[in-house]
């Protein structure tokens, strides 16, 4: 490797990767002298270039100075305590994947109608590209973003096709355990439906409705409740299930699904015997109730690792996947039987 790299006149950055057994960030931090890297590591990268008189063109010396080697990840101000578990998780997939490659991670704080947090980072130029965490219908996060021209991924889907996304396959997942329910000849289920502005809130309603589609039933309007969005609604709603005796009570995420549980155990209320009890999300929360509650579950740190993944490939100028699609588990558990 080393007299090949000799002979060239237009040695790259990888050639000199690959000679020493770094990363392209390693190299473009020991050029610009920005960036966490050891001093040893540096002078490693360093004495090989001058060794073999490599002179790194323009174009790569001024992208390798311009890297921040930080990426910005949105998280929603508006979520709850309860709801942080879902971006923790994925957080903490993001930052592995990242870290390991000599990147760090900035959290910018949005709201749905004010971004205002997210664009000073990008403006000050304090970020390489930028991954959000959830999307809504209005778009505006990702609206800007395009026409800011940084790269972005999002968490979840977005009716674009120039836009790189990832999203758990929703649609199937509910839709599936909607399904087996219906199966067991339940059929007055009822929905408790999340905030009707997120398109993950849509995604799921999709496999719902589906199901039921599927089996030759129609929804039963009157046991759907959107816009569940806090526990004054969501205990008012689940007060008016009991009385039209529904079979079982769907809930779009763990977050509602908590609070059902917590009400029912207060008024003593019988799961499964009384009425059943299933979540289209699972999470820690869920995880040491009894009964056991059956769910979709995803495995959101593997969706953190990916959006890490694909945010550095597209800053690399790799091609990637507009959409990908991970999978799910359905679990059967003691609250539906």
């Amino acid at each position: 490797m080393e007299n090949k790299m000799s002979d060239r006149t237009n040695t790259t950055i990888g050639d000199v990767a690959e000679a020493l057994g770094v990363s392209k960030t390693t190299v473009s931090r020991a050029i610009s002298g920005k960036g966490r890297i050891s001093p040893a590591t540096r002078n490693k990268v360093l004495e090989y270039i001058e060794k073999h008189n490599f002179k790194p063109n323009t174009i790569a010396k001024g992208l390798a100075q311009s890297k921040t080697f930080n990426i910005c990840v949105t998280i929603p101000v508006e979520c709850g305590v309860t709801e942080q578990v879902f971006f923790q998780t994925v957080l903490v997939g993001m930052c592995n994947y990242l870290s390991a490659r000599d990147y760090d991670v900035v959290v910018a704080d949005i709201a749905e109608n004010d971004i205002s947090n997210l664009e000073r980072i990008i403006s000050n130029r304090k970020v390489d590209g930028v991954i959000v965490t959830r999307t809504l219908i209005d778009g505006n996060i990702v609206e800007y973003l395009k026409a800011t021209k940084i790269p972005f991924v999002t968490l979840g889907l977005y009716p674009d096709d120039e836009v790189v996304q990832i999203d758990a396959n929703h649609t199937e997942g509910c839709g599936e355990l909607v399904s087996f329910l219906l199966m067991r000849g339940f059929r007055r289920l009822a929905l408790l439906g999340g905030n009707t502005k997120h398109i993950v809130t849509e995604s799921r309603y999709r496999g719902f409705e589906n199901a039921h589609k599927q089996a030759g039933l129609a929804v039963d309007r009157t046991l759907v409740y959107e816009n569940m969005i806090n526990d004054v609604v969501i205990e008012k709603a689940i007060d008016d299930i009991l009385k039209k005796k529904a079979d079982c009570i769907l809930c779009m995420d763990d977050n509602i699904c908590n609070t059902v549980l917590h009400k029912f155990n207060k008024e003593g209320i019988r799961i499964p015997e009384d009425i059943k009890i299933a979540s289209f999300f699972n999470s820690i929360l869920l995880e040491n109730n009894h009964p056991s509650i059956s769910c979709v579950d995803f495995d959101t740190t593997e969706e953190g690792m990916l959006a890490g993944k694909l945010i550095l490939d597209l800053l690399d100028g790799e091609e990637v996947p507009t959409v990908t699609r991970l999978g799910y588990q359905v679990i059967l558990k003691d609250s539906t039987k």
